[in-house]
């Protein structure tokens, strides 16, 4: 069958809706010689108009649906079908795709909608029948051609005798065609009811195939994939089964090994029973300890306690220490401002600091007497006795008869250091109403 690029337009209908009488063929031989070139000649009804998509088809004879054409040639639409010449064409089929047996043929011209307008007579492709041959023969051939002959002219008396016999028969199978006929035309209309469905039901089975088909393909790449999933779980059951052996073997020797750990725990439980004992003796013990430890953490912090307090008390002392350096400090140099004022005061009077029956005490000679020096007296006197202790007066703490600096002589320090007492009336002020005290003293100076 012819391979075009672009096939012609077909359609599955069937040979009761075509129109045969549309176009004509003229000049269709009985045969034609293979090997050779074929010219179909056609012409247009009056009525008929043709298209561009319009094709002329070899089919065998027998064809049911224009699909079954064997090759084809498209057709040259005329310029002007008005006119007389152009209802007449023809197409030229090339020897090449021409049928090679001798089947019978015929052209068919079907339009773009795939319907047969037009149909020839049958022919067929075979050489030159021998019977157009003139053969020269002898005497005795045709003596025997004769006889050959006769016998035919017998045996064509016989099949004349036959002939009558069958045109008899013919005739009631012609009575019987008739029937046949008319049940074939309701076999034809219930044929159509059954193409509508049967059109629907293909529509309906090319659908379903459609589908079908994009399953088959889904399940092909499932396939595959399974496929390989089968091949890796095959290489992964061998190596289990690998690995099975192993297990065996290897709970073989667990089993052996079980019975050895069972020897063994037999004489571990026996001397877990003995170290249960000493483990309980070893409790007894861990109690006594413990309660040995409450009692020396009670005793720790008993003495972190003590510690602590003393601790407290020595930053206390320490505190008081440095107040009464500090005030030692200030006493110094006020002690220095009165010097200076008395040396003052005296060159002023004209006499001699120096020249003096009595000197003014020192705080290192812990003088408590007034200074001489002065016509009424130093009016500082009292504070220096009072925030400055003398020697004598911390050699021997009188409440602990102890030597030297205790913590009683430190606490009677620090109270004196924050409060100031007159040495004429013995009335105490406290630390803060210095400047009070000052005038209180220097108002006994009067």
């Amino acid at each position: 069958m012819e391979k075009t690029i672009e096939d012609p337009p077909t359609s599955a209908v069937l040979l009761d809706h075509c129109h045969f009488s549309q176009v004509i063929f003229n000049s269709v031989e009985k045969f034609y010689i293979p090997g050779g070139d074929v010219t179909c000649r056609y012409t247009f009804t009056q009525h008929f108009i043709p298209r561009q998509k319009d094709w002329i088809g070899i089919f065998r004879v027998g064809w049911k649906t224009v699909r079954e054409y064997y090759t084809f040639m498209w057709v040259t639409l005329p310029i002007d079908l008005n006119n007389k010449s152009a209802k007449q064409q023809e197409v030229q089929f090339k020897a090449y795709y021409l049928p090679k047996d001798d089947e019978y043929y015929q052209f068919c011209y079907v339009d773009q909608d795939g319907v047969v307008r037009g149909a020839s007579i049958p022919f067929q492709f075979r050489p030159e029948n021998e019977e157009d041959i003139l053969v020269v023969t002898t005497q005795g051939e045709v003596e025997e051609i004769e006889q050959h002959n006769k016998e035919l002219c017998k045996e064509n008396q016989e099949l004349k005798d036959s002939c009558v016999s069958l045109q008899k028969q013919n005739s009631d199978m012609q009575a019987e065609l008739q029937k046949k006929q008319e049940e074939l035309e309701t076999l034809q209309s219930i044929n159509k009811k059954l193409e509508l469905k049967v059109k629907e039901q293909k529509d309906y089975w090319e659908t379903e195939f459609l589908q079908l088909k994009e399953q088959n393909q889904k399940m092909s790449s499932e396939n595959e994939k399974m496929g390989i999933r089968v091949d890796q779980l095959q290489a992964q059951l061998s190596t289990q089964e690998k690995e099975m052996e192993k297990l065996v073997q290897g709970d073989q020797d667990k089993t052996e090994q079980l019975e050895h750990l069972k020897k063994e725990n037999g004489h571990l439980f026996l001397s877990l029973t003995e170290q249960r004992k000493d483990q309980k003796k070893l409790e007894q013990t861990v109690e006594e300890m413990k309660q040995n430890e409450t009692t020396a953490m009670k005793k720790q912090q008993e003495l972190m306690d003590e510690n602590f307090d003393l601790s407290r008390r020595l930053s206390e002392k320490k505190m008081i220490c440095n107040a009464l350096q500090r005030e030692k400090e200030r006493l110094e140099g006020e002690n220095d401002l009165l010097k200076r004022e008395n040396s003052r005061l005296l060159s002023y009077m004209g006499l001699d600091f120096n020249s003096l029956p009595y000197q003014v005490p020192t705080s290192d000679e812990g003088g408590a007497g007034q200074n001489p020096g002065l016509v009424y007296g130093n009016p500082y006197s009292g504070i220096q006795e009072s925030s400055s202790p003398s020697q004598l007066s911390i050699k021997k703490c009188p409440i602990c008869k102890a030597d030297g600096i205790c913590d009683h002589t430190l606490e009677q320090q620090q109270m004196q250091a924050l409060c100031l007492n007159c040495p004429i009336c013995d009335k105490i002020f406290p630390a803060t109403e210095k400047q009070i005290f000052e005038d209180h003293v220097f108002c006994h100076s009067l």
